[in-house]
């Protein structure tokens, strides 16, 4: 996955100004006014994994989607999003995890998009690619065990996947998310974004300190260079299963920042 170099030098803020808005009261209901909650899954899962995260949610009053986009090529995964995002009542929150979060990058332009929440996620700029982000890694980080299918297609080695995707996971249910895996296609790996939402619209990342997908370095360079407000976690690159209430947390205070 990226390197922490890679990213360090293309690390820039957007005009020196902070995209985050100032939390309301922790105790304050949710309420109305309150963006929809728009669950994006990452490579090589789908969106059954976030119901932890989708019930501590609905349980706080606030409205929540899961996309199922195929993950084999960027434009088809944004077209989902956008058919998701359209069908909620006003505005949405979109919450992305890993490639997710290109998925988000790129959708979240929509006018309908009053934030972005990164989760152990990639966050590029304008002419990156997962593809891109990958070319020079980083010679001291483990290299993620992803091979490639007879059709070119991608998945994680199935006797690595506990150890490198959900090390703080069960090993029965990590081995039923390596068995169940949804392979990841080589045009969402490859096609780049063209403007990238957090330009434009607040954000805010979940950093994975324990993830062996996305080096822990390198997700602090994307959410520096996002101007995100962070929130770290102890976790596997599973975070968003294996933490929910803390990934719960940051969404909600999210929510709550949001003017709408």
């Amino acid at each position: 996955m990226p390197s922490a170099g890679i990213l360090a030098t293309r690390t820039r803020p957007r005009d020196g100004t902070s995209t985050s808005h100032p939390f309301r009261h922790q105790g304050e209901p949710m309420n109305s006014s309150n963006p929809t909650v728009v669950l994006v899954h990452g490579a090589f899962v789908d969106g059954s994994g976030w119901q932890p995260i989708h019930d501590i949610l609905t349980d706080a009053g606030l409205d929540v989607a899961v996309t199922q986009h195929p993950t084999r090529s960027l434009a088809e995964d944004v077209t989902e999003v956008h058919q998701v995002i359209e069908a909620q009542d006003g505005l949405v929150l979109l919450v992305g995890h890993s490639y997710g979060g290109v998925v988000i990058t790129e959708a979240g332009t929509h006018p309908q998009v009053a934030g972005l929440v990164y989760v152990a996620a990639f966050a590029p700029d304008a002419g990156e690619s997962v593809a891109s982000m990958l070319a020079e890694p980083d010679p001291n980080t483990p290299a993620p065990p992803i091979v490639p299918r007879k059709d070119s297609s991608l998945v994680v080695d199935r006797d690595h996947f506990h150890d490198a995707f959900a090390a703080d996971l069960p090993a029965g249910q990590a081995r039923f998310m390596a068995d169940s895996q949804i392979p990841w296609g080589g045009a969402a790996l490859s096609t780049a974004v063209t403007e990238p939402a957090w330009q434009s619209k607040p954000s805010w990342y979940v950093i994975a300190t324990d993830d062996r997908m996305i080096p822990p370095a390198a997700q602090e360079g994307m959410a520096a260079r996002a101007g995100a407000s962070v929130e770290t976690v102890a976790a596997s690159h599973s975070v968003y299963v294996s933490q929910p209430e803390a990934v719960a947390d940051l969404i909600k205070r999210a929510a709550k920042a949001i003017d709408l």
